[in-house]
């Protein structure tokens, strides 16, 4: 199979589909790999790099979307990319379809067979290709939350750890998963008072085993929300629905009596968010202050934190694009009902229930799809 490597455009976005390691092993297997020029030079992986490990190198995004069987990715495909998709061609990327109307019209008029990281699943249930990003964000969002407390971000000019004989500032963190871990794991390590707040008493239960004393777990209830986030300095939003847009869990009447100069992460964002008041930012211009609260809602927060974030992709990524690449999509599709479940849209239908449901479209299920 010939698989293209296109250079991100996504605003501040140097992540890239496949590094040189990645690429050395798919020409291993006898797959071609076109790489466009510069893909990932900001990180320190250079064109020699890849031509080393077989890539044949081309200028343009162009040439790697037009000679490419399968299309590998971090971001969904930019506007400016929707011409380029060509029919069947196989698209595997992030693509966060629920609260993008746009791109999945797009994504549905190329027919072509986008497969999205985000809803990939294992055998636990797990989503293995969000995984290494929730971490990444995980992480990030308490180190942008400390920031965008001092003064000069709109922040309360609080320090996130506090000092002998001043508290502590007060981290909420809206769920408890991979995302939520992460960002408990950071917040107590620079000495935050941490409240997690989650639905699921056996998620509580693990934190609870994790972290003990360290941190305060809470049952999710309105009340709850209400009271912990209207007390917090720095509230971070890490809810996830596979597939589907995020639950809107703080209300735009609940911002407005927050503290003055509190912060809000929305890791959320990708899938709509989780805060009423949440709008897409970018690395360039990452907050905004709405009722004096930041807020930072940065769509690509593991994009600013590209080299990491790549290499920790790739070694989720990998196995994957090889058994796509090897078998063709149906047949790695129909042997593994894991990767099956990232089919988002394909021949110009919706196949993935939740997405069809957030957009008010049509749902072929994928079974169907396989059967053809």
């Amino acid at each position: 199979m010939k698989i293209g490597v296109p250079k991100e455009i996504k605003n501040h976005e140097y992540r890239v589909g496949m590094t040189p390691g990645s690429v050395r092993e798919a020409v291993h297997r006898g797959h071609d790999v076109i790489v466009e020029k510069n893909a990932a030079h900001v990180i320190g992986l250079e064109d020699e790099h890849y031509a080393q490990a077989g890539a044949t190198l081309v200028d343009s995004a162009a040439e790697v979307w037009g000679a490419a069987d399968m299309i590998v990715k971090v971001k969904e495909p930019q506007a400016s990319e929707y011409s380029l998709i060509r029919k069947d061609q196989v698209l595997f990327t992030y693509l966060h379809l629920a609260p993008d109307l746009q791109q999945t019209k797009a994504l549905m008029a190329a027919q072509c067979v986008a497969i999205a990281y985000e809803t990939v699943t294992d055998p636990r249930g797990g989503l293995p290709l969000l995984t290494p990003m929730s971490a990444v964000a995980g992480r990030m969002s308490v180190q942008v939350g400390a920031h965008c407390l001092e003064i000069e971000m709109g922040g309360r000019g609080q320090l996130i750890g506090g000092v002998p004989g001043v508290p502590a500032a007060k981290v909420v963190i809206l769920g408890g998963g991979v995302v939520g871990t992460h960002a408990t794991t950071m917040a107590v390590g620079l000495g935050a008072s941490v409240w997690v707040i989650d639905k699921s008493p056996q998620r509580l239960y693990e934190l609870d085993l994790q972290f003990g004393s360290k941190i305060h777990t809470v049952f999710s209830t309105m009340d709850a929300i209400e009271e912990h986030v209207l007390e917090a300095d720095l509230v971070i939003g890490a809810v996830l629905v596979a597939g589907a847009e995020a639950p809107k869990l703080v209300s735009a009447e609940m911002v407005k009596h927050m503290r003055r100069g509190a912060v809000m992460v929305d890791v959320s964002i990708d899938q709509g968010g989780c805060f009423e008041t949440s709008r897409p930012t970018t690395h360039a211009e990452p907050t905004y202050i709405l009722d004096d609260v930041v807020h930072y809602c940065v769509t690509n927060m593991p994009g600013a934190m590209a080299r990491t974030s790549t290499f920790a992709l790739n070694n989720a990524t990998l196995p994957f694009v090889l058994d796509i690449a090897s078998k063709g999509w149906r047949d790695a599709l129909r042997d593994n009902s894991h990767l099956a479940n990232g089919l988002n849209v394909c021949g110009g239908s919706v196949t993935n229930k939740p997405v069809a449901d957030a957009l008010s479209l049509p749902y072929r299920a994928v079974a169907e799809v396989l059967a053809a």
